[in-house]
């Protein structure tokens, strides 16, 4: 009987992403029914394939991420972010739960962390891509509506995980620093981690806004990684 039970368990896990809920969304319990721990996943997976980038965002992994004959640079930035995903159940609930890959462009910084989002959703943990440009042009257009600016703006507050990608690209005005603030200090106050990778320097993220940059620092205490130099660059050296 034993047996049995575990061979339905199995053939239910292989039927369904998702065998609490099986892929409903909700976990149904007689009449009543209360959201699945899944569903925040779904949502933004669907946020991604409306997006048009969802194709290009699975195909980056650790993987296909080679750091063979690069630098000791990239080596360590690679195995920094496998620790992260590794050990994110724990580092989720510290302080300083955030990681961030800064500096060079062509380094592989994006790829690095789009490979820990796409980990972390295997493990069921939802994370929201904010490619900085278009989403704060997108949060600048809101602005004058507040009901709409509060809404929009608040997925990128809240989300449980927050991917940045890009960070500071292009000319910063002042509603791009104050928009930032508000995403970034609320994640500050209640603990979210945040994915970031700017071609920025910790120096010049400091220099754009010291509020903004002092709390990136300490929530990436530890895994704040900084790349330079032109060889670095795989697009020119590959």
């Amino acid at each position: 009987m034993q047996q049995e039970e575990q061979e339905n368990l199995k053939t239910t896990e292989t039927l369904y992403r998702c065998p609490k809920c099986q892929d409903r969304e909700f976990i149904i319990n007689g009449n009543s029914a209360r959201p699945c721990e899944c569903q925040e996943l779904r949502r933004y997976e669907r946020i991604l394939e409306a997006s048009g980038i969802s194709q290009a965002f699975k195909q980056k992994t650790f993987k296909n991420f080679s750091a063979d004959n690069k630098s000791n640079e990239i080596k360590i930035a690679k195995q920094t972010a496998m620790e992260y995903v590794m050990g994110f159940e724990e580092i989720s609930k510290q302080v300083s739960n955030s990681i961030a890959f800064l500096g060079q462009v062509g380094s592989g910084k994006t790829h690095l962390s789009i490979a820990i989002a796409n980990n972390l959703m295997k493990k069921l943990v939802p994370v929201l891509y904010m490619p900085y440009r278009d989403v704060i042009t997108h949060l600048k257009q809101c602005i004058t509506d507040e009901v709409n600016y509060q809404r929009e703006i608040a997925k990128y507050k809240t989300a449980s995980v927050l991917m940045v990608d890009d960070l500071y690209k292009g000319r910063i005005s002042a509603s791009d620093t104050n928009i930032m603030f508000e995403i970034i200090n609320y994640r500050y106050l209640k603990g979210l981690p945040v994915v970031i990778s700017s071609e920025l320097n910790t120096d010049k993220i400091l220099d754009i806004d010291e509020g903004i940059g002092s709390r990136i620092i300490q929530m990436c205490k530890g895994r704040l990684i900084e790349l330079q130099g032109a060889n670095l660059n795989h697009r020119l050296t590959s």
